[in-house]
């Protein structure tokens, strides 16, 4: 399968290590063979229609800061260039989310679409702001749009909810969906102010370069839009979505919940409306998680309620929801 990757930081290298160490495996179970023809960061390209090795990749990407020192002829193509002048059969789409205008993403993957590639993405932006036209783009198009990489990571989320649970009724969820929001409200239980557990969080490298994302939950009303769009068949956008962060939590806030046998967590919910806020949860309640994990409980008609738990975030648990993703095409060019 010819892919160009656009984006390549460090989901895109972990993706090309996978690649790189799972080459064997992939051939002779799946009979995958993934060929990058094009890789595009923010400084420039490398593309070549044979296929890029994936260890020079990594190798340039790390002495150089950019790929485009792959070859003696310094690329420059943007993204966009390589969709339309290098013929591939899937993009993988994990540049930056963007939830202002979803670029350069939301132009990758309509220019893909439109050539009649298939698309995998990890970029939140686009589906955050677009979810119902670029999945009717990509029915018009005749094409497959995969994503289970932007919910939960390597935690198989939308999966569970979609084939797991088929022929049941979701009738609501609610869930932690921003691992690092999770992480500073459990560092403020243990005594930590809410800077203090801030700057724990920013030494790990969990937070977002734009804090914001994090802080005010607009990394998990993404999350919420593509759970509530393709879980409950919903045409919703992130300005659908009432959002409120962790900002304003308190350290008397946590002490309150303690004091009621809960605590506090920022809840992604889906019931009769769609909410991100901070609530009280009893620790008696699987959904109360620490750390870093995610976690989502799936109401359904018949079956009661049903709570997944996992890691969320992570360059290698992403880089395997998109090998995943990418199986499902095979399978699926395959069928037909």
């Amino acid at each position: 399968m010819r892919i160009i990757l656009c984006g390549f930081g460090v989901v895109g290298q972990s993706l090309v290590k996978l690649f790189d160490s799972r080459a064997e495996d992939l051939y002779a179970k799946y009979g995958v063979k993934p060929r990058v023809v094009g890789v595009f960061d923010s400084k420039g390209s490398a593309v070549d229609s044979s296929g890029l090795e994936f260890n020079k990749l990594v190798e340039v990407k790390k002495k150089f800061g950019t790929v485009k020192n792959y070859a003696n002829t310094k690329n420059s193509m943007t993204g966009i260039e390589i969709l339309k002048n290098v013929e591939a059969d899937v993009l993988i789409e994990t540049t930056a989310s963007n939830y202002k205008d979803a670029e350069p993403g939301m132009t990758h993957i309509t220019t893909a679409m439109k050539k009649g590639m298939h698309v995998i993405s990890v970029n939140k932006g686009p589906l955050a702001l677009a979810f119902p036209s670029l999945m009717e783009l990509a029915t018009y198009n005749q094409v497959m749009f995969k994503f289970s990489g932007t919910v939960g990571g390597g935690t198989p989320i939308l999966d569970y909810a979609k084939n797991s649970l088929s022929g049941e009724r979701i009738t609501s969820f609610a869930g932690i969906l921003n691992g690092t929001t999770n992480y500073i409200l459990t560092n403020m239980a243990t005594g930590l102010s809410f800077d203090e557990a801030l700057k724990d969080a920013k030494d790990k490298g969990y937070v977002e370069a734009d804090e914001s994302l994090d802080l005010d939950g607009l990394d998990a009303a993404a999350k919420l839009v593509i759970l509530a769009n393709w879980i409950m068949g919903m045409k919703v956008t992130l300005p659908d979505i009432n959002c409120t962060g962790i900002r304003k939590v308190t350290t008397d806030d946590i002490k309150k919940a303690e004091k009621n046998n809960c605590s506090v967590k920022l809840i992604a919910s889906c019931n009769k409306d769609l909410k991100v806020s901070p609530i009280e949860v009893s620790n008696e309640d699987p959904l109360c998680v620490n750390g870093t994990l995610n976690a989502i409980a799936f109401t359904s008609e018949h079956s009661g309620t049903q709570t997944i738990i996992g890691r969320g975030a992570g360059g290698m648990e992403t880089a395997s929801s998109i090998l995943r993703d990418l199986l499902d095409i095979r399978k699926e060019i395959a069928r037909t």
